[in-house]
């Protein structure tokens, strides 16, 4: 089969597409083939060597990369339950996805509803997983409640802001164009920050007469994740979810205390889809509100598969307005 491959850490153009051997799925597992695979910011952290020690997110040389999917099962591996061959499905966090088949624990698989075509599906799992465990888990937003919003007009972003606001939560958005600050006021962000005219601290805090935010949402990461820290109120929460501008390397103690005695977390998606339990709840909860209307999934471009590095390029100049997907 063809997959994307890498060979050596480095940048987009160490991602080679070969031939290599069709997967066997092992006792669990699902064969799947896959028609899409999501790109995200994993991918690009795994690629270029920044997961190499994560326990988490293994990252072995060579490797096919990809960490989201959807498609068919073509076949079962010795014990494999809760999908039949045939299935619609889409999953996330399996390495592999950047390819024509991935073998995948079969609980980890989610059975798509007829009327979710794979692109939207593919969308709601990495990405939609994520808004969702940040909204409604690491910190449970609820009417009354105030956060901020990083790179809002993004995949994730775009996807947070609108159910943040679904849970009855103020959106502050900070995004880096005109065009991106239309799409988050579109996504239902009640204030939008243009970051590279003002400091979205000196923002924040005029909005919210000087109290700040409950929570931030940060990906952007290095040339961030200071400021989102004193954005917070009194003991609010920061969430440091990805590096778009670079990893967070470190955050002092005493700058937390300093602050406002506030919080600082940095989750892993694994650690919130831990079950088929709460992965079952999560996609159950974002098809539902995809179906009515009340939760927009937004695909900008999609790629072929022998195009990942390009796509790469793209998501790395922070110029995304929606999900970019590999059509397999």
């Amino acid at each position: 089969m063809r997959a994307v491959a890498v060979t050596e850490f480095g940048g987009p153009e160490k991602l080679a597409l070969i031939d290599v051997a069709r997967p066997e799925p092992g006792p669990g597992e699902a064969l799947v083939k896959l028609d899409y695979a999501g790109i995200n910011f994993i991918d690009v952290y795994m690629r270029s060597g920044h997961y190499a020690r994560s326990h988490t997110y293994q990252t072995p040389l060579p490797m096919v990369i990809g960490m989201e999917g959807a498609g068919t099962v073509a076949a079962l591996g010795a014990g494999a339950n809760g999908v039949s061959v045939g299935d619609r499905v889409a999953y996330c966090i399996v390495r592999g996805a950047y390819a024509e088949y991935a073998a995948v624990p079969a609980w980890k698989l989610v059975k798509l509803p007829a009327d979710v075509p794979f692109p939207a599906a593919t969308t709601l799992m990495l990405q939609g997983f994520t808004a969702h465990y940040l909204s409604h888990s690491a910190f449970t937003l609820g009417a009354g409640h105030s956060c901020l919003v990083h790179a809002a007009a993004g995949g994730v972003g775009q996807l947070l802001v609108q159910l943040a606001k679904a849970r009855g939560a103020m959106v502050i958005a900070t995004v880096g164009s005109p065009e991106k600050a239309a799409i988050a006021r579109a996504r239902g962000a009640d204030h939008v920050i243009l970051y590279r005219d003002r400091d979205f601290r000196e923002e924040v805090m005029r909005i919210t007469a000087g109290k700040g935010v409950d929570v931030v949402y940060d990906a952007v990461g290095k040339e961030t994740i200071s400021r989102s820290i004193r954005s917070l109120k009194r003991r609010g929460l920061c969430v440091n979810y990805g590096g778009a501008s670079g990893l967070v390397q470190s955050v002092e103690p005493l700058e937390l205390a300093e602050a406002g005695s506030v919080y600082f977390t940095r989750p892993h998606l694994a650690d919130y889809i831990a079950t088929p339990e709460e992965l079952g709840w999560r996609a159950t909860d974002l098809f539902a509100a995809w179906r009515t209307g009340k939760l927009v999934v937004t695909v900008e471009r999609e790629y072929p598969l022998a195009e990942a590095g390009a796509a790469h390029q793209y998501l790395e100049g922070r110029n995304t307005k929606g999900k970019l997907l590999l059509r397999i």
